[in-house]
């Protein structure tokens, strides 16, 4: 247990001192550091603080959707970035600074969470009443679950610690945990964080940014269907327990105002991050993804829409998600898959946010939403393998599609309408970081990303050369990154790396 203990501070303390030398990485309101005292209401709100300022770096800032849609079919790496391009090739190094990077920021969440589910149990401030430190507790399980849960499906043959204490960085040794154990340890942080209720009663918007009751049974639904044996019976539960829930959840009538930068505070959001803008916690992805139109400066962007997620809009006449979340506009470079050696037309962008403001946006990002959990009602129904379950994904397909005026599907087979779904996922969540996700999920990984025609175009568009995406079960996880095996020799590198 020591040696566990000792993991997670050091783990904590790498990801506290590490830095991006271009981006800001945002400061905890509390240094979590064995040698503070957390004695006080005032403690603890500013502890729990720290453990939601992870939600403000770099990960959940932009590296989820590389990993997300840029390793998937929905986009290309974009830009010049080498580490990046490892992403979209499905090519990925145990040296990659991101992946690394990645890895030592979600652990660093779960260990500021550590640190509170610990620290709280002794505080005895009048101030703290029993009701606001069961809420404390059950929001910092959440969030422990929540980033467990991303690395998880990130990396999965990682350490599992729950505890919080004292290091002695030159004696740090902790095997990792089956996925198994992992995945139980996160049912049970949500299990406890139920405790939470659907509205703090300050207002709807600390209600969007706060883990809430509706968060939670739409993370258990989540974790249900996303575990090696998924338990689709729970998913329905968990689902309807959001969609049934007194918050009063709805879909947003308007699709294109869910991202316009004026309608986050809606009736949709679940669970989502809000940036504010000029200040230490603006959101910097937006100029990262954005065109020289809306951002001022003149080099590659990021995540650059796919033909494949191009036509697959347009096979369905869904021009509505199509233009929200896709931006067609002047690049002064030429690019590989829109327009090769050209130095001016139009290629497409990111559009998921929609203002730049100079590496200072305050453009939210959703992390839950009602559609997902609708959507994914419908997956849980569909396999559950009967008819009527059919009859009802369908039903659930169509409320989504009908939002954004197309036909609906028909009921068909149970393959079929599982490709509706999944495809229905990919329209109505691009740029939002679950198409990997989903196609691992699904079991339709490698032949996706195998099937794929995409090609690199030479000048003139005389040549064109197919990519191999060479993907197997290998490349649906990330590599343990070579720092943490050096630092832990009871690690093992993930098979295939």
């Amino acid at each position: 247990m020591k040696r566990i203990r000792q993991y997670f501070i050091y783990m904590m303390c790498i990801a506290l001192f590490a830095s991006c030398k271009k981006f800001l990485d945002v400061a905890p309101e509390s240094s979590a550091t064995t040698g503070n005292a957390y004695k006080t209401a005032k403690d603890m709100e500013a502890a729990l603080t720290g453990v939601y300022n992870t939600l403000y770096q770099e990960y959940f800032i932009w590296d989820r959707v590389l990993l997300g849609d840029a390793r998937s079919d929905n986009a290309y790496s974009g830009g010049d970035d080498q580490e990046i391009n490892q992403y979209d090739a499905l090519n990925i190094s145990s040296s990659n600074s991101r992946a690394t990077f990645d890895y030592r920021q979600l652990f660093n969440g779960v260990a500021r969470a550590n640190l509170v589910i610990d620290k709280i149990k002794g505080v005895n401030d009048p101030q703290l009443t029993a009701e606001r430190k069961a809420q404390i507790t059950g929001e910092a399980k959440f969030l422990r679950a929540y980033y467990y849960f991303e690395l998880l499906k990130l990396y999965r043959n990682i350490p599992l610690v729950t505890d919080f204490g004292s290091v002695d960085p030159a004696s740090v040794n902790v095997p990792a945990a089956s996925p198994d154990a992992i995945y139980q340890q996160i049912i049970a942080d949500l299990n406890d964080a139920l405790v939470l209720p659907y509205d703090y009663g300050q207002g709807a918007s600390l209600n969007k940014s706060r883990a809430t009751k509706g968060a939670v049974n739409s993370l258990l639904a989540q974790v249900y269907a996303q575990m090696p044996n998924p338990d689709y019976n729970k998913v329905v539960t968990y689902c309807n327990a959001v969609i049934n829930s007194p918050a009063g959840y709805d879909l947003h009538p308007i699709y294109n105002q869910l991202f316009d930068g004026t309608h986050y505070i809606n009736s949709e959001a679940i669970f989502e991050i809000q940036f504010i803008a000029n200040t230490a916690q603006a959101n910097w992805g937006p100029q990262l993804f954005l065109p020289p139109s809306l951002t001022g400066d003149e080099w590659r962007k990021y995540c650059t829409p796919s033909v494949d997620l191009v036509n697959a809009y347009n096979s369905e006449g869904d021009t509505e998600r199509k233009n929200t979340n896709i931006l067609m506009a002047d690049a002064g470079w030429a690019d590989e898959y829109w327009k090769p050696c050209a130095s001016s037309g139009q290629i497409p962008f990111v559009f998921k946010w929609e203002h730049a403001n100079g590496y200072a946006s305050g453009d939210y990002t959703y992390l839950i939403r009602l559609a997902d959990i609708i959507l994914l009602k419908a997956e849980a129904q569909n396999e559950l393998g009967n008819m009527s379950g059919t009859d009802g994904a369908i039903a659930l397909l169509n409320k989504v599609r009908g939002r954004v005026h197309l036909t609906g599907k028909p009921v068909s087979d149970k393959e079929t309408v599982k490709n509706f779904i999944l495809n229905e996922r990919r329209l109505e969540l691009a740029f939002e970081g679950t198409r990997f996700n989903d196609l691992v999920r699904t079991g339709k990984f490698v032949a996706t990303m195998n099937g794929l025609k995409e090609y690199k175009l030479n000048c003139g568009n005389a040549d064109r050369e197919l990519v191999n995406y060479a993907a197997n079960n290998n490349k649906m996880l990330l590599p343990i990154p070579a720092s943490e095996l050096n630092r832990n020799n009871k690690l093992k590198q993930n098979p295939g790396y």
